[in-house]
């Protein structure tokens, strides 16, 4: 592909790739909490409970959304009980079992209504009930099903499987930057860009594999099976040629020709921060993640202690090519390296990249952190050692980047890019999320019963033995060293 031909993600318009008729934004922060639900819901994972939730689906529910459905105008407001959601949810993951069950049973595709705020989540699951009990009155509305009970015959073992295969979805989408609207906007252009790209590179010599934002956004419009079917209408029959499933192996040979065609395409690395590549979870042990990042939708600090200052933090990653071979080549570059330093706080960090450790064929991440969103942002600088020896310390800064977190958040994808002559650097972020506390205590001085210093005079006689009406203080600061309270003991 020519360099005329290349294309910025942000350029991509509606007309150019496939359009896309749900608001993937709004309907993927849904999917994620209820992903999250029922990953915490123990009972719907039993046996006994997901056999019963498919014969409601089964027998129950699809029947009575096909009933309400008009072909060809919009899907009725009404939701199913949690646990038929979640099988209807799992049989949409595949679209074209979902599909050709839809057009045996029915002779028709059944949609699902576009539902993202929780008053009209909670009509659309009172009208169900009505419905649901005018014409089903024999069959309870909520599973009634002991999960100590003997397990019932299994009807259908491969809507089984799929609701089974699923169970531990919520896993890979647990991190909390994953439904900020900044994430998610930038998510979802990112999958306007795999689609330009494969309907135009495309060929079914290989496979895409998609990164994990990407992914996050297919699953989400699969989870829409009639908008999928219609958006897809070009694409459908070879989608499953295309695409690598969720659930299947990765070949190192399809994620690097995946990474290679996106580079082609548009010029930057095709993984990103909070965008790296998915790998199906049967083969693989998923790693504890590197910092304890569980965060409580309401902060209570904040409004009954003043003086705690949230912590946010967010994951960042460095990517870098160079420009000319002749150049990257040249023996200069041997006294060459990048040093990557905080712009506020944390001097003394400093982590070194020799040049040769780039290439011009491709991007390669140099960094991937994670940075506390007070550190104001990174710089990535070009720097010289000094005389004729690679062991000699010194060294002569030749350019600087500097890569601010507000610039970034504020920047298409969430991610620049900054070039120099020698090369390119790209930086991406991840949206700020509230992180626990980070606290610590300091000593102070002894003070007596109303609170007033007790003299350094007194504490030497008494050997600093703390006595009757004396107080050992402690002073609690925040992650910044401002003073949060004073613990006296």
């Amino acid at each position: 592909m020519s360099s005329s031909t290349i294309r910025s993600l942000s350029e991509i318009s509606e007309t150019e790739t496939i359009h896309l008729s749900v608001d993937l934004v709004s309907a993927a922060r849904r999917n994620i909490g209820f992903l999250r639900s029922v990953y915490e819901c123990q009972w719907l994972h039993q046996r006994a409970t997901i056999i019963e939730a498919i014969r409601r689906y089964d027998e129950v529910w699809m029947p009575l959304i096909s009933n309400l459905t008009v072909e060809g105008s919009t899907p009725p407001m009404v939701l199913p009980p949690f646990d038929v959601e979640w099988v209807w949810f799992c049989h949409t993951l595949n679209p074209v079992g979902y599909r050709k069950y839809c057009e045996t049973r029915f002779s028709k595709q059944i949609g699902k209504p576009a539902i993202f705020n929780e008053e009209n989540e909670e009509y659309a699951l009172m009208r169900c009930k009505q419905i649901w009990v005018q014409k089903f009155s024999s069959e309870p509305f909520e599973n009634e099903v002991e999960s100590d009970s003997k397990n019932p015959p299994l009807m259908n073992k491969d809507l089984f499987n799929e609701v089974e295969k699923h169970k531990f979805l919520y896993s890979k989408f647990a991190e909390p930057y994953l439904s900020e609207l900044v994430y998610l906007i930038a998510a979802r252009q990112r999958y306007k860009g795999f689609l330009y790209m494969m309907q135009r590179l495309g060929d079914g010599c290989f496979r895409f594999v998609p990164a994990l934002d990407i992914l996050l956004m297919l699953l989400t419009h699969q989870s829409y099976p009639r908008v999928y079917v219609e958006d897809m209408k070009e694409m459908w029959d070879n989608m499953g040629k295309l695409v690598v499933g969720f659930w299947e192996t990765v070949e190192e040979k399809q994620v690097e020709e995946t990474k290679k065609l996106w580079e082609t395409t548009f010029d930057e690395p095709y993984e990103k921060a909070g965008g790296g590549i998915a790998v199906g979870m049967e083969k693989v042990v998923l790693p504890n993640p590197p910092i304890y990042w569980e965060v409580s939708d309401v902060d209570v600090n904040t409004t009954k202690y003043k003086s705690m200052i949230p912590r946010f933090l967010l994951e960042a990653c460095v990517f870098v090519r160079l420009n000319d071979r002749r150049k990257a080549t040249n023996v200069d570059n041997k006294h060459k390296f990048l040093r990557l330093r905080m712009l506020r706080c944390h001097r003394e960090l400093k982590l070194e990249k020799p040049i040769t450790d780039f290439s011009c064929d491709s991007w390669r991440k140099a960094w991937h952190l994670y940075c506390e969103f007070g550190t104001k942002g990174l710089m990535v600088e070009l720097r010289c050692r000094g005389g004729s020896s690679l062991s000699f310390k010194g060294s002569k800064l030749v350019k600087s980047m500097v890569f601010c977190w507000n610039d970034l958040v504020r920047a298409p994808c969430i991610t620049l890019r900054r070039d120099v002559e020698e090369m390119r650097v790209v930086a991406s972020i991840t949206s700020p999320v509230q992180a626990p506390y980070l606290l610590k205590c300091v000593p102070d001085r002894v003070t007596d019963d109303s609170g007033a210093m007790v003299s350094d005079v007194i504490l030497k006689l008494n050997n600093y033995r703390p006595q009757k009406g004396r107080w050992l203080s402690r002073t609690v600061l925040d992650h910044a060293g401002r003073e949060c309270f004073v613990v006296r003991i």
